[in-house]
């Protein structure tokens, strides 16, 4: 699914650089982006009161206090793949179903602030790389994270158990029926799964992810005008 969703970077020169590049930043995400997800969910929990996933070491870029063997496998061979999540004690905050979403939102919104940094990094050094053929391959590595990384919030928020975007609706819910639809939480890996092999919501995905790349270019323009006057 994610694959396909990469359809929409900049594509050129010889297959083997680009699937090269390809590998390059998926481990990049894997190793970085993704234990930055997970810390971000295990940091909002611990400063809303529920100390669980700090205490299992959560907080930590370590791949290795993250990464899920069998996720990780599937990120590289299908390019849809998964970390360990992370532990949530929701009893323990304040407000449990206020606690739980923004637990839930600050793994994506970690992702949301990669990408921008990215792109950033990309418009800020194009002035200066673009002629070049490693500049061009370090600015298609840019943008490939970027874009990835926007990828995964678009992924992430959608509405559909255990993604973090349901944990924000159903606390929109009356409690009685929040709390119902929790125990079936775990049921709603399999809805996802026949989703993303059966493709039905790639179009809406990719589309979700153009619109979220062009909510971002100011920060691409920004950077890049910074550019042109630094180099």
């Amino acid at each position: 699914m994610l694959v396909s969703l990469l359809s929409a970077l900049r594509s050129g020169g010889p297959v083997g650089l680009e699937l090269g590049i390809h590998f390059l930043v998926l481990v990049f995400v894997t190793g970085i982006c993704l234990p930055i997800h997970e810390s971000a969910h295990a940091w909002a929990a611990d400063r809303l009161g529920d100390a669980t996933g700090r205490l299992k070491g959560r907080i930590s870029l370590n791949p290795l206090a993250h990464l899920d063997l069998y996720g990780t496998l599937l990120m590289f061979l299908v390019g849809f793949g998964y970390a360990k999540p992370v532990p949530v004690n929701m009893l323990k905050f304040k407000n449990p179903k206020r606690g739980m979403a923004v637990t839930a939102l600050a793994g994506p919104g970690s992702n949301v602030l990669i990408a921008v940094v990215f792109l950033f990094l990309y418009g800020l050094l194009t002035p200066a790389l673009y002629d070049s053929a490693a500049g061009e391959v370090a600015l298609e590595m840019l943008g490939m994270t970027a874009s990835l990384s926007m990828a995964m919030v678009i992924f992430n928020i959608l509405p559909i158990p255990p993604l973090d975007g349901s944990k924000v609706v159903f606390s929109l819910l009356p409690e009685e029926a929040y709390w119902k639809l929790m125990q079936y939480e775990r049921y709603g890996f399999v809805v996802l799964l026949v989703l993303l092999y059966s493709g039905v919501i790639d179009g809406p995905l990719m589309w979700l992810l153009e619109k979220g790349i062009d909510l971002l270019d100011p920060v691409l323009r920004g950077g890049f005008e910074l550019g042109k006057l630094i180099f």
